[in-house]
C-alpha cells in the first residue's frame, strides 16, 4: 500500500515505457537504494527516478559480509516499508539469493515482491539457462525484470570475491553476449555493475534496453549507488566507484539532490569512479 509523500515534487509517475523513453531521449537514469520509508521519502524529494530496494542490505543494514544471507521475508518487509514512501519514483525490489533457482520459486518470489511489497519490478543476477527462462516466464506475466550482469554480488564465491569482471576479451564477449540474452529473454532494463568503462559503453550501444551503471563508466543510461556510500557511511571501505556526497553538504537531502543533479550532468561517474 502506498502513502502520499507531502514533501514529494509534483511529477508524474516513473514507469517502465517512461525509462526506455529516456534512453531514447539521452536523458540520464537515476536510481538509488532505499531501504526504509524515511529514506524513501528523501529520494522521491530529491526527484529520483528509481528506487532499489537491493540484497545489498545484508551488508549495510544487517550487517553481513555479502549479501547471500538475506531472505525473500527480508526483501518483502524492507520493499513494503520503502512503497509507503514512493509516489512517482519506480521501485524495483532485488530477488535474494536463489529465490530464482528455477521457474516455480521466481514465480513466487516476484508475486510477494510485487503483491505484499509494492515492487513495480524485480531484478534477477545473471544469465544462466534458468535465469532466462524466469525472466521469460515472469514477463508473460507482465512482471517487468531487471537483468544484473557483470560483478553479480550473489556470485561472489565463484569470484572469488568482489572482483571486476570482463577485463580480458573473452570474458568482455560474454558479458556482451549476456547481456543480449536477458533482453531476447524480455528484460526490460539492467543494471551493470563492476565492469571496465570501454565495456560499459560497449553494452549500452548493444542493447536497446536502458543499461544503469554501478562501476561501469559514464556511458551508461543511468546510474545507480547503494545510498550508505552516497552518504559516506559505508560500513567498511567504500568502492572506488562510488562518491560521499554529503562530504562539504549539511543534511541528507542536499546530499541526494547532489547526486541526482551529478547523474543528470554527466558529472559522475568522474574517471577516478571508473575501472580500466
Amino acid at each position: 500500500m502506498y502513502v502520499d509523500n507531502p514533501n514529494a515534487p509534483a511529477r508524474k509517475p516513473v514507469t517502465v515505457p517512461g525509462l526506455h523513453a529516456m534512453k531514447a531521449a539521452g536523458r540520464k537514469i537515476v536510481m538509488l537504494t532505499a531501504y526504509d520509508t524515511s529514506f524513501a521519502m528523501q529520494l522521491e524529494q530529491a526527484g529520483v527516478d528509481v528506487a532499489l530496494v537491493g540484497d545489498s542490505l545484508g551488508m549495510v543494514v544487517q550487517g553481513h559480509r555479502s549479501t547471500l544471507p538475506v531472505t525473500l521475508e527480508h526483501m518483502v518487509y524492507h520493499t513494503a516499508a520503502v512503497a509507503r514512501g514512493l509516489s512517482t519514483s519506480l521501485l524495483i525490489a532485488d530477488m535474494p539469493f536463489m529465490a530464482d533457482r528455477d521457474v516455480p520459486h521466481a514465480l513466487e518470489a516476484a508475486a510477494r515482491l510485487v503483491g505484499e511489497g509494492g515492487a513495480a519490478a524485480v531484478k534477477l543476477e545473471g544469465a544462466a539457462p534458468h535465469i532466462l527462462d524466469a525472466i521469460g516466464a515472469l514477463v508473460a506475466r507482465a512482471i517487468p525484470v531487471c537483468a544484473h550482469l557483470g560483478l553479480t554480488p550473489q556470485s561472489v564465491h565463484k569470484f572469488g570475491g568482489f572482483k571486476i569482471q570482463g577485463r580480458e576479451q573473452d570474458a568482455a564477449d560474454r558479458v556482451l553476449a549476456q547481456a543480449q540474452a536477458v533482453q531476447a529473454a524480455g528484460a526490460d532494463l539492467l543494471v551493470l555493475e563492476g565492469v571496465p568503462t570501454a565495456l560499459g559503453e560497449r553494452v549500452t550501444r548493444a542493447v536497446t534496453i536502458p543499461v544503469i551503471g554501478i562501476g561501469a563508466g559514464p556511458h551508461c543510461d543511468g546510474q545507480v549507488l547503494v545510498i550508505h556510500d552516497v552518504l559516506g557511511i559505508t560500513p567498511g571501505k567504500r568502492p572506488k566507484f562510488s562518491k560521499d556526497f554529503l562530504a562539504g553538504r549539511d543534511s541528507i537531502a542536499a546530499a541526494i539532490a547532489a547526486y541526482a543533479d551529478d547523474v543528470r550532468s554527466g558529472a559522475f561517474p568522474a574517471p577516478e569512479h571508473c575501472f580500466n
